[in-house]
């Protein structure tokens, strides 16, 4: 059985498999070990950034601890964090006679897959697995995970959470495998969970 290690692009498995499906109580380890039946699965890392509220949302950032304290229970994983960077952007204001710019603040996550590069790397070189699987189809990647396969000489997976393969993630993967839904179904969480603080429950309207 090979050591395997996983990483996890949190927000790309969200917004590839999970966003607007009643299937956001993943357990990332049962998933795991349900695509990749023959790994031993010794460490899963978890990379993703803490969210704001929305003004459409005010209790987005409550589901989302909640959601970490469930994965808090897996043994092996790890939450590592990035963080959201605010910066103002001119756009095309829709309609608008004579077209009218207007500067609206646009969040994005920083350093996730930095973040997943880095460690992917470093713990390649120190030899602590004998394959490395990816949850993500973000071609930045593709860098990374060639130097694991070319110059360490050790496989590197990928768990694809979207429809359609990154092709270039696919020229330097040792295989791909896609995320289905019946994957995710066998994938959850029970409800509710306990942990070292008490009873939870999944969030409302997961």
């Amino acid at each position: 059985m090979p050591r395997t290690n996983i990483y996890i692009d949190g927000f790309n498995l969200y917004y590839g498999s999970l966003k607007r499906t009643p299937y956001k109580w993943l357990n990332v380890e049962k998933l795991c070990q349900l695509m990749l039946p023959t790994d031993l699965i010794q460490s899963i890392k978890f990379f993703t950034a803490n969210v704001s509220a929305r003004p459409h949302d005010s209790h987005l950032p409550i589901r989302q601890q909640i959601y970490f304290r469930a994965l808090k229970t897996i043994p092996n994983l790890t939450i590592i964090y990035g963080h959201f960077l605010t910066h103002s952007v001119p756009m095309i204001l829709t309609g608008s006679d004579p077209i009218q710019k207007v500067w609206v603040d646009k969040t994005e996550e920083k350093g996730s897959d930095v973040n997943l590069a880095a460690h992917l790397l470093h713990d390649g070189f120190k030899g602590l697995f004998d394959t490395a699987v990816i949850i993500s189809n973000d071609s930045d990647l593709a860098e990374p995970v060639r130097l694991v396969k070319q110059v360490l000489n050790l496989p590197v997976g990928i768990l694809n959470p979207h429809q359609r393969h990154s092709q270039t993630l696919q020229q330097y993967a040792t295989f791909v495998k896609r995320i289905r839904q019946h994957h995710l179904i066998a994938s959850q969480f029970p409800n509710p969970m306990t942990d070292s603080k008490g009873v939870f429950h999944k969030p409302q309207g997961w």
